[in-house]
């Protein structure tokens, strides 16, 4: 539909973006912007419980809703049963737990460091919050030895 759109758009254009983003949010709501955040806000507006920031909610209705447009403007959207490498280099039966106990880590990660990546890295690090420092450096360790721990033990296969 839209074959000019770009499969992405270059860092050079979204980085200054995703800054600009941050510093507006900053300015005018005196707020950091994270994902997890606005996670939180949305599981309490489907709990039906009191929302303290519903404009967090329109940020994560924008991530998906912005996502899903753009994918569909494209014409690639595609429902897809792939799991790609992991799938190729796994079973089925060691992917689905694989997947399951991953993300349950991500989500103990996430609260324990009480945000997210983009939390800590966009919002946190630029405020000069040395809790956002910490929790960053720790992602970052964590993601370059658990890549190497994986590329030695599928021998370069994932």
């Amino acid at each position: 539909m839209l074959p000019a759109f770009p499969d992405r758009v270059p860092w050079y254009v979204v980085g200054p973006l995703m800054g600009i983003v941050v510093v507006l949010v900053y300015a005018l709501l005196n707020k950091r912007l994270g994902v997890s955040g606005s996670y939180t806000q949305a599981r309490m507006f489907v709990l039906g419980r009191s929302v303290a920031e519903p404009w967090r909610i329109w940020f994560l209705v924008g991530i998906v809703g912005g996502a899903t447009l753009t994918t569909v403007l494209r014409g690639g959207f595609v429902v897809g049963t792939d799991y790609g490498a992991l799938g190729r280099f796994l079973p089925l039966g060691l992917v689905v737990p694989t997947l399951f106990i991953g993300g349950a880590l991500i989500g103990f990660g996430t609260r324990w460091a009480e945000g997210c990546t983009s939390g800590h890295g966009l919002a946190g690090i630029p405020s000069r919050s040395p809790a956002s420092f910490a929790s960053a450096a720790t992602f970052f360790a964590t993601a370059v030895g658990v890549t190497f721990f994986v590329h030695v033990v599928t021998g370069g296969a994932l």
